[in-house]
């Protein structure tokens, strides 16, 4: 078999990384991120140093505009862009919100390229489309230079056309075009054809970055994103944990890490500093709920597990026999044992700050006060713990907060929960019976809080091992045609679930006064 082609240094070319967790990979169900949410995430992807955040869509509601003026006006280093339709009053919109970043306020406006989108979606004829296109990224670099402009649906667009598109939106101003696999359909064979055809047909190619978006619904995001750059576009926009729309987006940590592992073959590197790779996945699925999957590429819970014995040998005659990248590369330390009772304020500040949380006092005051009280409960205290624990604390201004809560269940006895809470700043309290402890203490969350919502998923995991450790739970509850997860955590099972409860229910509340003030 020939050996693959080593990469000469002065043949490497640098990748732009997008980051769209904030917008796209909020768009999923259960994802939504409220304004505090949105800027505690996007002060790690500052750490994490990628190029572009895109920090939301700033007309959809009252919430997004906010959500994005405040991370232009206190992230510093990347660009933040906001997505908006090719509408005048989008793009004004979004440039009221971007302004604050200055020149690295990035415009991303957006139309539908491809037939079936033109026809049913827009109703719209191609010339139109084109017209609106022009008229839209003018408006844009009225405003700043820095204007992407995407064609949404490219890879079922007619090339020709889309060629079309792409060469008038550079002439009208965008100096970034972005050709996405919208609805994950595309192969890497394919799309490496439709980038190169751009770069054969457009004339202006070179006067503009071309960008990469790929959707994952037959499992090839990260794959078709691989391809892209090798014909030759130069920014590819990806999520941490690849969530987003239906099936994700590509995977920022599986594309940056798949260039850093086979920098032998493939000539590319990324700016992002690779070590804040696993704390960024582990906040986004605090912030969110949604837990990654143990199997997950490079930040999943068995990334680096070894259990086959053959694999155990391997691993301890060199680790290099089993594992093709460090966990050290990604985040990862070899020390389970973070703090312990006896551990000082300063240490415990200094290792939330590893892991990626930047608390201010307040909320450090009381995660230390947790932190205390669960030292006192467990012989020891993990990363994961932590991340729980912060968590609860860097939660939004609930309208539901649990007091307490008491349930007597047994092989005799019919369950009963007495559930005390404050609701809008207001103690209630009340019993309800049900089958079994978790059932009971719902009934009785669900009658002080008067809500509708049909719990559709609840999981329980443990944090960490041993007898000792806290419970972790996930809910997933619905109503109105809206659905969010909710997280709790306990060394108390029963408490750790009328926890999740109460914040899905918290989570659902926003997101519906959210919907509400974009009404």
């Amino acid at each position: 078999m020939a050996k693959a082609k080593q990469v000469a240094k002065d043949e490497t070319r640098i990748i732009k990384i997008f980051d769209t967790t904030l917008r796209d990979g909020e768009q999923a169900p259960g994802n939504s991120m409220n304004i505090d949410e949105k800027l505690r995430f996007a002060k790690q992807l500052q750490k994490l140093n990628v190029d572009v955040i895109e920090a939301g869509f700033p007309i959809a509601s009252e919430g997004d505009f906010e959500a994005v003026k405040k991370v232009a006006q206190s992230i510093k280093g990347p660009e933040i862009a906001g997505l908006c339709r090719s509408s005048i009053k989008d793009i004004d919109r979004a440039w009221e919100a971007l302004k604050y970043a200055g020149e690295k306020g990035r415009i991303h406006t957006f139309i539908a390229t491809s037939d079936i989108h033109m026809k049913y979606k827009l109703q719209m004829e191609p010339a139109q489309v084109l017209e609106s296109a022009v008229k839209a990224v003018k408006r844009a670099a009225g405003y700043t230079p820095n204007v992407e402009f995407s064609c949404e649906d490219a890879v079922r667009t007619q090339l020709p056309f889309l060629a079309q598109v792409v060469e008038a939106v550079i002439a009208a101003g965008a100096t970034t075009v972005n050709i996405p696999d919208t609805v994950g359909y595309t192969v890497p064979f394919e799309y490496f054809n439709i980038i190169k055809y751009l770069k054969d047909n457009v004339p202006n190619i070179e006067q503009a970055v071309i960008s990469v978006h790929c959707h994952n619904d037959l499992g090839l995001s990260v794959a078709n994103s691989i391809a892209a750059i090798q014909a030759g576009a130069g920014q590819v926009e990806c999520t941490i944990n690849g969530i987003g729309e239906r099936a994700g987006n590509c995977s920022l940590e599986e594309f940056v890490m798949i260039l850093r592992t086979r920098r032998d073959i493939l000539p590319f590197i990324t700016g992002i500093a690779t070590e804040q790779l696993t704390p960024a996945s582990r906040l986004l699925t605090n912030i969110t709920g949604i837990a990654v999957q143990p199997n997950k590429s490079v930040v999943g819970a068995n990334a680096f597990a070894h259990e086959a014995g053959i694999h155990q040998h391997g691993m301890l005659m060199d680790k290099s026999t089993y594992e093709i990248m460090t966990p050290e590369s990604v985040g990862l330390t070899a020390s389970a044992l973070v703090l312990g009772k006896h551990s000082g304020r300063h240490a415990f500040k200094k290792r939330l700050e590893e892991l990626g949380h930047d608390l201010d006092d307040e909320m450090l005051n009381r995660a230390f006060e947790r932190f205390k009280a669960l030292a006192d409960l467990k012989k020891e205290v993990f990363d994961e713990d932590l991340d729980a624990i912060v968590t609860d604390e860097s939660r939004e201004e609930d309208q539901y907060k649990l007091e307490h809560i008491t349930v007597t269940c047994g092989s005799f006895a019919v369950a009963t929960a007495t559930v005390q809470m404050e609701i809008n700043g207001k103690p209630v309290r009340t019993a309800e019976l049900g089958d079994g402890p978790v059932d009971s203490a719902f009934k009785a969350i669900r009658k002080l809080t008067k809500t509708k919502a049909k719990l559709t998923q609840y999981n329980v995991g443990s944090i960490t091992g041993g007898t000792d450790a806290q419970g972790e739970v996930t809910v997933r509850v619905e109503e109105g045609g809206h659905t969010v997860v909710g997280k709790g955590a306990s060394t108390d099972i029963i408490v750790a679930s009328a926890k999740a409860f109460i914040h899905a229910l918290n989570r659902l509340h926003c997101k519906q006064k959210r919907l509400m003030d974009a009404v």
